[in-house]
């Protein structure tokens, strides 16, 4: 006798083949199998009181406030304790109810369909990437800096256009699947540079490994010009760690290119000034909703969005540790995740050392990042962090 781990649907289902189950009581079994633990934040009592009786008649339950209970409270978290089989009955069941809770119905139902997204067809410009479960897809990092975190500047008074071109082609050689430009330093305290400045770093490169690599080519920039010059140039991804405004998405939906919304509490200047939250996972997954929202709303299709939750963004270190653990939950979002853990200054807290130092630390994140459901990695060591990733998939995906 055994008590079995089950780590995901897919590696329930190969165990109901192993055991010769028909193909019909597999669908039936799925989802019936797996629990899963749904939050809702502020929920009226009234409404709270109604979901805990519908889904203890199904065999779930709901954990509410005890003044939920006692008529002593206005407003409850909730956490609803159901396996999938009972959410879709419970869906059904809130439907016929008053009180808004078909809207409730349809939110949950929703919440419950993007978490167990495992593939994303990404366009990108004249690109598309198939995102599966079982292939993570490595941004590789150029910073065109002289300034970086990292201290892995490729600054041009320093490197040859035609070096910088060859350790992109390296880079690409390695197994990087995307390429990221980056002209302007984001590390902590950095000052922002004129538009000029950032296009001198950029475009010459840019337009150099266009003509050379066979991978997309993502600029790093929060500038919209920056940005319509690099898709002009060539580039089909926009990686904008502030989470985008109506002048950069009018861009990105006339170039029809992916675009990174990441989640950045302040600015690069005071992003680290002792960032403060009420509720970290909570308050990174509303920002980026609306980023979301605004982002079609403007015009881009869908299926061309990333998000990023900013590992080192106007974190401390318990914010990106809590962010990494929990990353599985960004998937209730609905699209592919991308986070950049490379050489940041939590892994060197941890080790106490320099960025330099800090790849076996990266690996550790990157490892466990994939595992906990991220579908991009953006880093500096790419031949190192492929190696790594495809051991940790061949052990996750067995």
């Amino acid at each position: 006798m055994r008590i079995l781990q089950i780590s995901s649907p897919q590696n329930l289902r190969q165990i109901l083949q192993d055991i010769k189950v028909d193909s019909y009581g597999i669908k039936i079994m799925l989802p019936k199998a797996i629990q899963y633990l749904v939050r809702i934040n502020s929920l009226p009592c009234i409404k709270a009181n109604i979901l805990k009786q519908e889904m203890l008649s199904l065999g779930g339950d709901v954990a509410v406030a005890r003044d939920a209970l006692t008529g002593k409270a206005k407003k409850t978290d909730c956490l609803l304790m159901a396996t999938l089989s009972q959410f879709n009955r419970l869906t059904e069941k809130l439907n016929k109810q008053p009180f808004g809770l078909d809207r409730l119905a349809h939110d949950l139902s929703d919440s419950l369909t993007n978490y167990q997204k495992d593939e994303f067809n990404l366009n990108l410009g004249r690109y598309k990437l198939a995102l599966r479960q079982d292939r993570t897809y490595i941004m590789g990092i150029v910073n065109l800096t002289p300034d970086s975190f990292s201290a892995d500047g490729l600054y041009r008074t320093a490197y040859s256009v035609k070096r910088i071109v060859e350790f992109v082609e390296k880079m690409v050689d390695d197994g990087a699947d995307i390429i990221d430009i980056g002209g302007e330093s984001t590390r902590p305290g950095a000052e922002p540079i004129p538009v000029k400045e950032e296009l001198e770093r950029t475009m010459p490169i840019i337009k150099k490994i266009a003509r050379k690599i066979k991978v997309p080519i993502s600029i790093d920039t929060y500038k919209p010009e920056v940005a319509r010059q690099a898709l002009d140039n060539g580039a089909s991804l926009v990686n904008d760690i502030t989470g985008l405004n109506n002048k950069m998405a009018k861009i990105v939906s006339k170039y029809k290119a992916g675009v990174v919304i990441m989640h950045m509490k302040g600015n690069p200047r005071t992003m680290q000034n002792n960032p403060v939250y009420k509720n970290l996972i909570d308050e990174i997954i509303e920002y980026l909703d609306k980023a979301l929202s605004e982002a079609v709303a403007w015009g881009i299709d869908r299926e061309r969005i990333i998000v990023d939750p900013g590992i080192g963004f106007g974190k401390t270190l318990e914010h990106n540790l809590e962010i990494l653990k929990r990353l599985k939950e960004f998937k209730v979002l609905g699209r592919p995740i991308l986070v950049g853990p490379s050489r940041k200054s939590f892994i060197g807290k941890i080790l106490n050392v320099g960025p330099q130092e800090r790849i076996f630390g990266t690996l550790s994140a990157c490892v466990l990042a994939v595992k906990n459901g991220t579908n991009i990695i953006r880093v500096h060591d790419v031949k190192e962090v492929k190696q790594a990733l495809r051991v940790a998939g061949a052990i996750i995906n067995c």
